[in-house]
């Protein structure tokens, strides 16, 4: 089992970004989406300083974040990726049956993923998620590179919401309506 110290704070940059976003969203009542905590055993604590020294991951989480957006509930995960290629291995295939039943629930669901490399973020809808995750479960490539997403789906920066993913969200949905 592995130890929540053994992984680092992997995604934490983009996953703070991403609270900033959703409490933004929370203030201007545009959706309220809240992190979902990794459940974690404690196996040692110093009782002096009230920390947890070494934990493990108790169970399998589903996905980061899970919420409401004006009607729709949507979930998604926010994943980092040091080059322009995303190993499938990031996604775990308890996320991805997540998102299935999610979607069969007139639900939204996604994934964030922050190219470190060249500093952009995507918004990558479940269908394409479904598709790079089935690709390689048959035999294809176990990644898919940048240039494979639909650039339309890039998340531009805005003054007032660093990751404003909303109005990709909405593209998402105008595309299900087609």
């Amino acid at each position: 089992m592995p130890s929540w110290n053994s992984r680092g704070l992997r995604g934490s940059v983009l996953e703070e970004s991403l609270n900033i976003t959703n409490e933004k969203y929370r203030q201007e009542k545009l959706a309220l989406v809240q992190k979902i905590p990794t459940p974690i055993t404690p196996m040692e604590i110093d009782r002096e300083k009230h920390h947890i020294t070494l934990a493990y991951f108790g169970q399998k989480s589903t996905v980061d974040y899970i919420g409401n957006v004006q009607g729709v509930p949507i979930c998604f995960d926010a994943k980092e990726c040091a080059s322009d290629t995303f190993p499938i291995q990031n996604i775990h295939k308890h996320q991805i049956e997540y998102m299935k039943e999610f979607e069969e629930q007139d639900g939204v669901a996604f994934l964030i993923i922050y190219f470190k490399k060249v500093e952009e973020y995507y918004y990558v809808p479940f269908k394409d998620v479904a598709f790079f995750w089935d690709r390689a479960e048959g035999g294809g490539r176990k990644s898919f590179r940048r240039e494979e997403l639909d650039a339309s789906y890039q998340i531009k920066f805005s003054n007032q919401i660093y990751i404003h993913y909303l109005e990709m969200l909405s593209k998402d949905l105008d595309s299900r309506e087609k």
